[in-house]
């Protein structure tokens, strides 16, 4: 349950943090309104769910057959989430909100848009790749399993913080735009969290 309560804090960190998906999630709502932001949400959720398959199957059926390779995995997820954390460092505490040119299309059309981005996207499965192995919970339920249910937690967590920004869209937008530190506070928890979790791996 202590793993479990660390993945979703992680989880819910990274959520918050801004990166090109909430972003997108924001604009979306902020110009179009909700409904807009939500199909949006459930198009990149529904790409999670594709990469959560490929992960479980593939990492769980590697670890019964070689413990040693598994190593190797989880060693560079860690050096694959330090290098996120370095990344974020040197990428700077900017935020950028602009509205223009984003052209306005149904529901279903932003369902499909954050579908193909999200399992189209080889970073996401590289991600979870770093953070699943870390964090499997359990000695007697079956790897794959631990896996979903991970993946199931990242999606719920996910869905619940994008879900809230694309409700709140505007009042978030405003908040961004007339603070100068949250940009500074939120690039450093990011930071924070790739390193904590990549040294969790490690040890």
């Amino acid at each position: 349950m202590e793993t479990l309560i660390s993945f979703i804090l992680a989880v819910s960190i990274l959520a918050i943090s801004p990166g090109p998906d909430n972003i997108f999630v924001l604009m979306q709502s902020v110009v179009h309104g909700k409904k807009y932001g939500l199909a949006t949400i459930i198009g990149l959720m529904t790409g999670c769910i594709v990469h959560t398959i490929f992960v479980a199957v593939g990492i769980s059926t590697i670890i019964k057959e070689n413990n040693t390779i598994f190593l190797v995995i989880k060693i560079l997820g860690a050096v694959y989430l330090l290098y996120l954390a370095y990344k974020v460092i040197t990428g700077g505490s900017e935020i950028s909100m602009s509205t223009e040119k984003i052209d306005k299309k149904t529901p279903f059309q932003l369902f499909k848009i954050g579908f193909i981005m999200n399992v189209l996207n080889p970073k996401v499965t590289l991600f979870f790749l770093a953070l699943f192995p870390g964090f499997l919970f359990s000695e007697i339920l079956p790897i794959s399993l631990q896996f979903y249910t991970l993946g199931a937690l990242f999606i719920l967590v996910s869905f619940v913080i994008f879900s809230l920004i694309a409700i709140l869209g505007g009042t978030i937008s405003e908040k961004i735009k007339t603070s100068k530190n949250i940009g500074v506070w939120l690039q450093w928890m990011q930071v924070f969290v790739f390193i904590g979790i990549a040294v969790f791996i490690l040890i």
